[in-house]
């Protein structure tokens, strides 16, 4: 097997230290890299090397040119962008890269579908992927009469999750709800005139998400995992999640979706499921959060990722892996602390979605230290980011329980 170079970027995260132990317990040579020099990565034993860049989301430009000088430096043959804040300054010079080494991910058609909300569910429809009621608003007053459509509550939904206007920064949008229009006239505020958002329909249910690895839109192997615990507590990232049995319907919409797309790398398809069966959420066209489940439950898709780029046959291969360790916990643990505080001040920001019950929040807090769940960041074998994680977790609680004072 080559010795192949592969520089993974925000080393900080949960799902990069995944792709780092999973890359270097193969054997190939792990560049690490991050804007910020006490990234838990750079701890890992796999790092060959670790390089501190510009942060992309404000020195989009200062973070490619690092990355060009780290590629020519090391030899690098593949990146692997974690983060949208990385993607789309690397997708915005990809000829540039792609004449000295290659990035994982798809084409620049099919990302620019799944950045956009309103195209991935224009598509979905079209495919006969069940979809939320949507009405696209650019003003106040669009967003009203598409909420009175709809119907309330509603939830808004910037088209896209990052942007990269004039590519002088990158800009990020999160969700929010409303459940009459004096609270979404206050929503809008922030967003009118800076993106187009989607007024949808509220989707009870729970969180599914299904994990992909294709290959022009041909899939090598897939998982599913539940939301336990999202932060926000309204829905979000998932904080603490489970391997669940891949469900067919679920899987066939995904496959559906990407496979219209000839998509090629990594992307998982987010689900609500609820009484009204399953509605598509968004497609998430890059590594995941949850990565790091996926592969302890048994599914590579980092190492598989590498050999796609850098080893794949262009002929058919073998059937896609479905088969995976079912009822696999694990946490971020930060984010899970972060929850489990929410839950216990218990002041949910919008009413009408409620709180889970402080009772909860004990169990979680009880449950911690509960050998049966595993932590994104731990590894016996690899306990360096770990450690180097800890300060972090309590610098970040420390700012959040008192912010005037951390200020």
């Amino acid at each position: 097997m080559r010795g192949w170079t592969i520089l993974v970027t925000d080393a900080g995260r949960g799902s990069a230290v995944a792709i780092i132990r999973s890359l270097g317990r193969r054997g190939w040579r792990v560049i690490a890299g991050a804007s910020d020099p006490l990234s838990p990565g750079f701890r890992s034993r796999y790092v060959a090397e670790r390089i501190v860049y510009p942060p992309p989301a404000v020195s989009p430009g200062g973070f490619v040119e690092a990355i060009l000088e780290a590629v020519k430096r090391f030899g690098i043959d593949l990146i692997i962008p974690v983060a949208d804040a990385a993607i789309l300054p690397l997708a915005g010079e990809r000829d540039r890269i792609e004449a000295l080494c290659k990035i994982a991910g798809p084409d620049s058609h099919a990302m620019s579908v799944v950045m956009d909300k309103g195209r991935t569910l224009e598509l979905a429809a079209q495919l006969g992927v069940p979809v939320p009621r949507s009405a696209v608003a650019a003003s106040t007053e669009e967003a009203i009469a598409a909420a009175r459509t709809v119907g309330w509550p509603v939830v808004l939904k910037p088209r896209a999750s990052s942007l990269y206007p004039n590519r002088n920064k990158v800009e990020a949008f999160h969700v929010s709800f409303a459940s009459n229009e004096t609270e979404l006239e206050a929503e809008m505020r922030s967003l009118e005139g800076r993106s187009e958002v989607l007024i949808q329909e509220y989707c009870p249910g729970v969180g599914e998400g299904v994990g992909l690895l294709m290959d022009r839109g041909r899939p090598l192997a897939a998982f599913q995992h539940r939301r336990i615990h999202e932060v926000p507590v309204t829905g979000g990232a998932s904080a603490l999640r489970e391997s669940v049995r891949l469900d067919p319907t679920l899987y066939s919409y995904s496959v559906k979706l990407l496979g219209a797309l000839e998509w090629t790398g990594l992307a998982m398809v987010e689900f609500k499921v609820g009484e009204r069966g399953p509605k598509l959420m968004e497609v998430n066209g890059r590594v995941w959060g949850s990565l790091p489940l996926a592969v302890m439950s048994g599914v590579d898709f980092p190492g598989r990722l590498v050999e796609l780029f850098l080893g794949a046959s262009s002929e058919p291969g073998p059937e896609p892996q479905l088969d995976y360790r079912v009822g696999v916990r694990a946490r971020n643990l930060a984010m899970d602390l972060i929850w489990i505080g929410s839950v216990l001040r218990g002041r949910p920001r919008y009413g009408f979605l409620g709180m889970p019950r402080r009772s909860e929040a004990m169990t979680a807090l009880l449950g911690l230290l509960a050998p049966g769940c595993r932590s994104d960041m731990f590894a016996i074998s690899d306990p360096g980011p770990a450690l180097a994680e800890i300060p972090k977790i309590a610098g970040k609680l420390w700012r959040k329980a008192w912010p005037v004072a951390a200020a």
